[in-house]
Order: C-alpha cells, then sequence, then structure tokens
C-alpha cells in the first residue's frame, strides 16, 4: 500500500515536473515571440520613419529643382525674349528716352518695331521689365484712341522713333490736326522748311486723302510692274536709298467730331487702310477707330497705361514722353543732315547678302563706295577696263581705297574664282593682315602671296612679276587646253617711279597680254611718272584729292573733290567720264577681321596660307636645317652631294639658297666683309645644316676675337665625329685672313685638292684683297662667295661681270654667286642662327 502510494507520489512529481518544464518552454517562447514583435515594431516604425525623412527630402528636393528649373526658363525665357526684343528694336527703335540717340539704319536692313512703354512680369521673387513694341514702317498704321494727352504722348513718341531710325528724306510727314493746326506736335516744326513734313488744312484733308490714293496707285504700278509684292520687298531688291520715301499721315481728329467725315473721305480712308502699307503709304490716327484691317494696330491708352494688339491681354506702361526741346533738336539736326547729304557707305556696306556667289567668267565687279545719292558704285576689271591706276599724294588714301575694293572682291568671288598677288613698296605692313599672324591666325583666303616693307628688295617685286609672267605663259598652253582658273589681280601699291628694264619689259608684257589670260594689274602711286610707257594700257583711272598724272591735262577733277572721295574714270582719264565715288574707313582692323574670319572659316580644304615676305623681317633657319642629334657612323651617303644652306632667296617662294658641295674642284666658299655677326649666322647656317643631312665631321678655326662666341655655340650643338673615310670633312674658318703669309700654302693646298678629297674649306674674309692674297693665282679655288658689305667694284675680281656687280650693300641682306650655278649673282636674307646680335 505504501509503495503504491509512492509510486503514485513519483508519477505526480514526474508530470507535474514535466508540466511545470513544458510550461517553463512555453512561457520562454512567448516571451522570445514577445521580444522579436517588439524588435520588428521598433523596425518597423524606424523604417516608416526613415520613409517619412526620405518622403520629406524627396519632396523638399523635388520642388527646389522644380523652383529651380521655374527660375532658370523663366530667367533664360527673359533673355530670349530680351534679346528678341533688342534685334527688333534695335538703337533707337528701342532705348529707352534718357539714353536716346538717332540711329543710322542698316543700308540694306529694313525698319523693325518701335518701343512704347514697357510690360512687367513677375519671375520668381523678380519683376522684370521688358519694352512693349509695335509694329510701324512697313508693317502696320497705328490707330490711337483713348486719353487725349496719353494718345498725343504716344504718337509723338512713336513719330520721333520712326525718324530716328531711318535716314533724313526717307519719311515724309504729313498732319491734319484741325483743332490746334499742327499744335499738338510743335517739336516736329523745324522739317517743314525742309519739305519732310507739311500741314494739311481743315478744308484740305479730301484733296490730301485723294492725293495719297493716287499715291498708292502710282508706287502700286511701278511695284508690280517690278514683280514684287510691296514696296519694302522692292527696295530690299536694290541697293542705296528708297526708291520712294514712307508718307506717314498723322491724322489727330476729335473724338467727338470725328463723324463730321463726308463718305467719300471715308472711302478713301478705307482704300489708304487697306493698301497703304504695301507702298510706304502709313497712318497715325487719333479720336478715329479705323476699320477692321491686319495691317491695323490699335492702342487704347489711359492714365499712362495701355493696350495694344501686339501686346494682348499685357499690360503696358507707358513712357514718359521725350522733352520738345530734344524733339526740337532732333528735327534741326536732321534737316542739317539732309542739307549735307547721306553719309558715305560703311565697309560693311560692301559686303553681298551671300559670300562668294559671284562668277569671274566675263570679270570682277565690286563697289568700293557710294554715289553722293548714296546707291554703291562698281568698278569693273575684265577685257574693255583691264587694269587700273590710282593715283594721290601721300596720305590722300590711296591704301584706304584698295582695302575697300580687295575686301568688296574678296567676299564676292571664291579663292576658285579670284587670286590676289599684293606688294607694298611703301614703308609699313598695309598687306600683313592678310597672312596669318601670331595673334591672328586667319588669313584672306584669295591671296597667294603678300609682300610688305619690299621698297628696300626690289628683287622680290621682280620675283613676283617673273612668277606672273610665267602664269601668263602657263596659261597661255592651259587655255587650248579648255582649263578654268582664277582670275589674278595684282596689287603694287607705293609703284616705283624707276624700274630697271627687266621690270618694265615685264610689265608691259602683263598689260598687254595679261587681260586675255584673266591677268589684271593695279598700280597705286603718289607719282605716276613712271608709268608713262604703261598708261595706255590702264584705261580705268582713280584719282584721289589732288591726284596728277592720273587724270587727262584738262580733266580737273581731282583738284575739287573733298577728302575721302575719288573719282573713277572709265575713258583713260578723260573729262567727261567721270563719277565721284565716297570711299568707306576701310582701314580698321575690327571690321577687317569680322570679313576675313567669316571668308577664312569658309575657305576650301584645298586653300593654303599665303607667302607673306617682310622686307624687315630677318627669317630664323628652320628646324629642319639643324641636326637633331648624333648620326651614327656608316649612313653617310658617299653618291650625294651635301647642300649647305646659307639663307633665305628673295623669290615667291620661301625657299634656301644652298651651295652644293659634291667631289669638284673649287667646290669651297669665301664669307666677304666685315659684318660679324651676318658672317657668323651664315658659316652657322652651313655648317648645321650640312651636319643635318648625315654624318659629316668639322674643324673649326677662329681668329676673330669678335667671333669666338658664335664658333663656340656652333661647336656644342654640331655633332662630334672623328675624320674618316667617307665622311665628308669641313673646315669652317671665322677670320682666315688673320692666319698670315705662314699658312698661306697650307690653305692654298687644302682649296686646291680638298674638294676632291670631300675636303670642303667654309671661311670668312674681311675684305676682297686679304682673300687675294691668301689664295693667289688660283682664284677657281673658291667656287662660290657670299658678299656682305662689299660694294660692287670691289667685287670684280671675282665676278663674270666686267666691273663687278650691281651691287650697293644694305643691312641684313648679302650677294650669293655660285660659279657652278649663276649666270649673276643673286640677292640672299642671311638666317638669324642666333639671336643675340639683332
Amino acid at each position: 500500500m505504501g509503495s503504491h502510494r509512492n509510486a503514485l507520489v513519483a508519477v505526480v512529481r514526474q508530470e507535474l515536473a514535466e508540466a511545470r518544464g513544458t510550461a517553463r518552454a512555453v512561457l520562454a517562447a512567448a516571451e522570445s515571440a514577445r521580444t522579436e514583435a517588439q524588435r520588428r515594431k521598433k523596425l518597423i516604425r524606424e523604417a516608416y520613419s526613415t520613409c517619412l525623412a526620405q518622403l520629406s527630402e524627396a519632396r523638399d528636393a523635388a520642388r527646389q529643382d522644380i523652383l529651380h528649373r521655374t527660375h532658370t526658363e523663366a530667367a533664360t525665357l527673359t533673355r530670349n525674349v530680351e534679346s528678341l526684343a533688342a534685334l527688333s528694336a534695335p538703337g533707337a527703335a528701342g532705348t529707352p528716352w534718357r539714353f536716346w540717340t538717332p540711329t543710322e539704319p542698316d543700308r540694306v536692313g529694313r525698319p523693325g518695331l518701335l518701343r512704347i512703354g514697357t510690360v512687367a512680369y513677375e519671375t520668381g521673387t523678380d519683376r522684370t521689365k521688358l519694352p512693349a513694341l509695335v509694329p510701324f514702317l512697313d508693317h502696320a498704321h497705328l490707330n490711337v484712341l483713348g486719353d487725349q494727352p496719353d494718345v498725343d504722348n504716344v504718337i509723338a513718341g512713336v513719330l520721333l522713333r520712326a525718324l530716328g531710325t531711318t535716314r533724313p528724306g526717307d519719311v515724309r510727314v504729313s498732319v491734319h490736326d484741325p483743332e490746334q493746326l499742327g499744335g499738338t506736335l510743335p517739336g516736329f516744326a523745324p522739317l517743314g522748311p525742309a519739305g519732310l513734313l507739311n500741314v494739311i488744312s481743315p478744308a484740305g484733308l479730301g484733296a490730301a486723302l485723294d492725293e495719297l490714293v493716287e499715291h498708292i496707285c502710282r508706287v502700286n504700278e511701278t511695284v508690280l510692274a517690278g514683280g514684287h509684292q510691296s514696296l519694302a520687298e522692292l527696295t530690299g531688291a536694290t541697293t542705296g536709298p528708297r526708291p520712294e520715301p514712307w508718307w506717314v499721315v498723322v491724322l489727330l481728329f476729335d473724338p467727338n467730331r470725328a463723324g463730321d467725315l463726308t463718305d467719300g473721305q471715308r472711302a478713301q480712308l478705307e482704300r489708304i487702310v487697306r493698301t497703304g502699307v504695301a507702298c510706304g503709304v502709313h497712318l497715325m490716327v487719333r479720336g478715329l477707330e479705323l476699320v477692321p484691317h491686319p495691317t491695323v494696330e490699335r492702342v487704347a491708352a489711359r492714365d499712362g497705361r495701355a493696350a495694344c494688339d501686339t501686346t494682348g491681354d499685357l499690360e503696358v506702361a507707358l513712357d514718359t514722353p521725350p522733352p520738345a526741346d530734344r524733339i526740337a533738336g532732333f528735327c534741326r539736326a536732321t534737316v542739317e543732315r539732309l542739307r549735307e547729304g547721306p553719309p558715305p557707305a560703311r565697309f560693311t556696306d560692301l559686303e553681298p547678302d551671300r559670300i562668294w556667289t559671284g562668277t569671274a567668267t566675263y570679270g570682277l565687279v565690286a563697289p568700293i563706295g557710294d554715289s553722293t545719292g548714296g546707291t554703291l558704285v562698281p568698278v569693273t576689271l575684265g577685257d574693255e577696263l583691264p587694269h587700273a591706276l590710282i593715283g594721290g599724294p601721300a596720305g590722300s588714301g590711296k591704301t584706304n581705297l584698295v582695302y575697300a575694293w580687295i575686301g568688296a572682291l574678296a567676299a564676292r568671288y571664291s579663292p576658285a574664282e579670284l587670286a590676289l598677288y599684293l606688294l607694298d613698296f611703301k614703308q609699313g605692313a598695309a598687306f600683313a593682315r592678310f597672312a596669318p599672324g601670331p595673334r591672328d591666325p586667319s588669313w584672306l583666303p584669295q591671296v597667294r602671296l603678300a609682300g610688305v616693307n619690299v621698297d628696300g628688295d626690289r628683287e622680290f617685286g621682280l620675283a613676283v612679276l617673273r612668277h606672273l609672267g610665267e602664269e601668263l605663259r602657263t596659261r597661255s598652253r592651259a587655255a587650248r587646253r579648255h582649263e578654268a582658273r582664277p582670275r589674278i589681280v595684282a596689287v603694287i601699291d607705293g609703284f616705283p617711279p624707276r624700274l630697271t628694264d627687266e621690270a618694265t619689259a615685264l610689265l608691259e608684257d602683263l598689260a598687254r597680254r595679261g587681260p586675255a589670260q584673266g591677268i589684271h594689274l593695279v598700280l597705286a602711286a603718289r607719282d605716276l611718272a613712271g608709268t608713262a610707257a604703261l598708261a595706255a594700257h590702264f584705261p580705268l583711272r582713280i584719282a584721289l584729292p589732288k591726284a596728277q598724272g592720273v587724270l587727262a591735262g584738262d580733266n580737273l577733277a581731282a583738284a575739287v573733290i573733298p577728302r575721302h572721295h575719288a573719282v573713277v574714270n572709265t575713258d583713260s582719264g578723260a573729262a567727261g567720264a567721270n563719277r565721284v565715288v565716297r570711299l568707306p574707313d576701310a582701314s580698321d582692323r575690327t571690321g577687317w577681321r569680322a570679313l576675313q574670319r567669316k571668308l577664312w572659316q569658309q575657305r576650301p580644304d584645298t586653300c593654303e596660307p599665303p607667302r607673306l615676305f617682310d622686307g624687315d623681317a630677318v627669317p630664323r633657319l628652320p628646324a629642319m636645317y639643324r641636326p637633331a642629334g648624333r648620326v651614327a657612323a656608316g649612313h653617310a651617303d658617299v653618291g650625294s652631294s651635301p647642300g649647305a644652306v646659307l639663307g633665305e632667296r628673295i623669290d615667291v617662294t620661301a625657299g634656301p639658297a644652298r651651295l652644293r658641295l659634291g667631289r669638284m674642284p673649287g667646290r669651297n666658299l669665301a664669307v666677304l666683309g666685315t659684318r660679324t655677326g651676318e658672317a657668323c649666322d651664315v658659316l652657322a647656317a652651313a655648317a648645321l645644316s650640312l651636319a643635318a643631312q648625315g654624318p659629316a665631321s668639322f674643324s673649326i678655326a677662329c681668329l676673330d676675337p669678335d667671333a669666338e662666341p658664335a664658333a663656340a655655340r656652333l661647336m656644342a650643338e654640331l655633332p662630334h665625329h672623328f675624320e674618316e673615310d667617307g665622311i665628308p670633312h669641313y673646315v669652317i674658318g671665322y677670320g682666315l685672313d688673320a692666319a698670315g703669309p705662314a699658312y698661306r700654302e697650307r690653305l692654298r693646298a687644302l682649296l686646291t685638292d680638298g674638294p676632291e678629297q670631300r675636303r670642303h674649306v667654309l671661311g670668312w674674309w674681311r675684305s676682297v684683297p686679304r682673300l687675294l692674297d691668301d689664295i693667289g693665282t688660283r682664284r677657281d679655288t673658291i667656287g662660290a662667295w657670299v658678299a656682305l658689305d662689299v660694294r660692287g667694284p670691289e667685287l670684280s675680281p671675282l665676278s663674270p661681270r666686267p666691273g663687278g656687280p650691281l651691287w650697293h650693300p644694305r643691312r641684313r641682306r648679302a650677294l650669293f654667286f655660285d660659279r657652278s650655278e649663276h649666270r649673276t649673282p643673286e640677292v640672299i636674307i642671311p638666317y638669324e642662327v642666333n639671336s643675340d646680335h639683332t
């Protein structure tokens, strides 16, 4: 019994223990689940807070982005509208009155819009004002209604802006003011005596309207006869002043008496509304509402505010009216300008609407200025007028005229149609602007060659004439093959009064036979005495003020024309063929640079920069004629004859003057003269160019203390090779005349036998007698020489010409003669090798 109870107790205890364990496990699981639930709740709350923060940040960022884009686009739109307004109403058409001045319109421009006030609108936190513009000339009639003071101010402002944006005489005004008899617009009264304004009497309105209708009919017939739709279109197809001025009719009616118009007057007014704008007739009407028409611009003004058809629902704040004294002053100035005539053409007026549309098949036609009436005056170079003479004293504007002519030609004819060769014999760099420079890389695409400061280098002018003579022969052969070539215009500014026989013969040949092959000459000179033999070939004459010898003896036109004018004569200067031309200012670099860059950017890919020869510039030794470094032995070409570069040739192409040093007797060089720096440059250029062509060895002997720095620099730059067979060896001698009699025999032996062994002497002697003393009777051992400041007669012993060459030494020029190449010596420019003496 007791054991049974014990067993039962044990079972109960076991079950209780298991129940407690189970309860504890369930409790632990519940605690764990609760903890996990709390953790997840916390995470969800944190995620929710993060999400809210991110959404808030995204919302704020999006809002800021929208605001930024709104401000940016509003600012961009504002700038665009401002730019459009500036383009639509430039200068006097849109400038506020406190800054207002009249502006000269473009020769080919048409009237734009006119300002009457401002339109304000919000751009974010800013308030922006834009000009309120209305159309008028060539666009609309103006019908202004509302408070009379505001209406009168609008009419006065628009009328003043219309007059201020046109040339004097281009607008005539008629005013019908029956109440004040013209007193409503008193500031415009000074226009009356000049015929620019007339007042229509109260009883004369009907006759005035009839006259307007007749004028419209006449203009309309002219417009239609020319195949145009309006007078504005006809004017745009012509150059110079308008065929007919605009006619502005100001009708100032009293609103209370506008009904007094007769039916006939109303009918005529309606005809003018319908057809007037196309014929340059415009109405400005107050107090009477015009019939609806697309050409009628309505303005309703009240209390300094206005609304008009152009601005729509936007309110316009009207400008304060211009002061009456300003209007009167402008009108007096306009009358004075009308008496003086239109201003001369600007350089930009010579430019056509589209560049390079001309064809040179039958000649070259381009304006050089305008007439006193304002029409551009074209000048022709062709078969009938093949060449031109330009004459005038110093400072009369010859170069300015040439600039204008070149610019007009270059804008009309592409490089395939026109080639320019330009020479300036005056002191200056007039034509250097047409070639690329360190500040401006552009060039004029039609220019093939430009020579400046050529007066001291007549050899270059002669070389150009020889080149043109060869071009003439080439074109004669090409003509038989029907090959098209561009026309050539050779311009010589500062034409020299005295010419050599060869230059005269070349010019006469070009003047006689050139036009048939498309070659034309333009000679500009102060003294045309040197052109007497050529004058018969130059029927086109252009005389500047006080020019002499250009026109016929009985033609005195050049003596009476003012500055900035020229007489263009197409009959060899005869008195009956004059035309006076006003010349623009074509020397302004800003205007020229704009045109040149435009043409340069449109140049063909095959267009190359022109050759620029500057007589005052010293060419540097090109890098290709300097040794790049040591040249390995064994690479010498023993069969070739190296060429020593001595300087730049004065020729159409900027090529070097070379001396071939082969295995022939006498292949040695003597540099003669006392100019140490130039002599050192000649020797250095020769040595460096020889070293650049392949392996060579050098010996340098310097016997002149002044030449020691140059000799040391040359030694440092030359590659070092030991003398060996197959490699030429050059002896560079500075001041060899200082060696004395003790070394003469060895020197003579080297000069005589050295070239056959590829040993050559390149030496400097300070005078011809000293050279002759050193070489003795074997003068043929010096096969070539370069003379610096040695006069022609002193070179007689070395020259094939009896008495010596025709040579007058000048700075940085040398006379080069090679017995194996030259019949006569040629002038060269020694290269600058070391810049410490230039």
